[in-house]
């Protein structure tokens, strides 16, 4: 019944990430892409201290390993994260919010190759079937069309949007193998304190570079400190429900239970940004779903 933790963390960490998706769309507009990507990081890292102090107590024999193995991935799957977290952010300022979460969705076919090429994950028959029904969701819905504000995103969306996905399947598998090597006996603490170690590194170093090359986006940031807080909030919230989830199944799986996002992103954005989707993007978010409705049957 433990190792069944990662379905309903899937499910908050995805709920949490439409929330905070949403707070750092509204921070974008006066921070640009990179301001609203830190926030996430930065204005999240109290919370993921909060809730490792939490972990710590309700399992004081946890023995953190942090050599070599944990590193490599953790700063593998940081950067990797930064990357997708602003590519992600651009793709729905040019597709739209739910055109632009459902690309994001890309990082479950992309994942699953990735964790069989890298650490050598194995699926079923049916997993990969609905990796290849999902797959054919999301090219459909990448195709050139009408975007959310009426002018064609072209490929310019879509491309953005792969790429997130791309960059959250590189952090997907980094980060699981990250809190495994931490301290596979506690696989939940080690997710708790991964998120804190990998948002601090985050937080730092990409307040350096705003500090540095943008410090208009930085003072925007602090700016907007009500909705930075709240994104930071979801974003620690959400974070903390991937890497638990992580920490107890493989990659793919867990992506493509958290594509619910998708139709949750829809709604968020017809209600809060008026967007609205055409028939065939409904199509293909349908044909996604059902692929990982198959893929978490690994």
């Amino acid at each position: 019944m433990f190792q069944l933790l990662w379905v309903p963390a899937t499910i908050a960490a995805s709920i949490f990430q439409v929330g905070r998706n949403a707070l750092q769309r509204g921070v974008m507009a006066s921070a640009g892409a990179w301001g609203a990507t830190l926030v996430r990081f930065l204005f999240g890292l109290p919370f993921s201290l909060l809730f490792v102090a939490v972990a710590l107590a309700v399992v004081p024999a946890a023995h953190p390993h942090f050599g070599s193995a944990f590193w490599i991935s953790a700063v593998t799957g940081a950067a990797s994260q930064v990357l997708a977290t602003a590519a992600l952010l651009v793709a729905m300022h040019r597709a739209g919010f739910a055109v632009g979460t459902a690309l994001q969705q890309s990082s479950l076919p992309l994942a699953a190759l990735l964790g069989l090429v890298i650490y050598h994950d194995r699926l079923s028959g049916t997993a990969w079937a609905g990796v290849v029904i999902t797959t054919a969701g999301l090219v459909t819905l990448s195709w050139p069309s009408e975007g959310a504000s009426g002018k064609p995103h072209g490929l310019s969306g879509a491309f953005f949007g792969v790429l997130s996905g791309l960059c959250f399947g590189f952090s997907l598998n980094a980060f699981r193998h990250s809190a495994l090597a931490l301290e596979p006996a506690h696989p939940v603490y080690a997710a708790i304190l991964s998120v804190a170690v990998v948002q601090a590194m985050q937080a730092v170093t990409l307040t350096a570079v705003l500090a540095v090359r943008d410090p208009a986006a930085l003072r925007a940031v602090f700016a907007n400190w009500r909705s930075s807080l709240g994104a930071g909030l979801c974003g620690a919230c959400a974070s903390a429900g991937w890497f638990i989830a992580l920490a107890l199944s493989p990659a793919a799986p867990v992506r493509a239970l958290g594509v619910i996002e998708a139709p949750i992103a829809a709604f968020a954005g017809h209600r809060l940004f008026r967007e609205t989707l055409h028939l065939k993007q409904i199509v293909a978010v349908a044909a996604a779903i059902g692929g990982i409705v198959l893929t978490s049957l690994f």
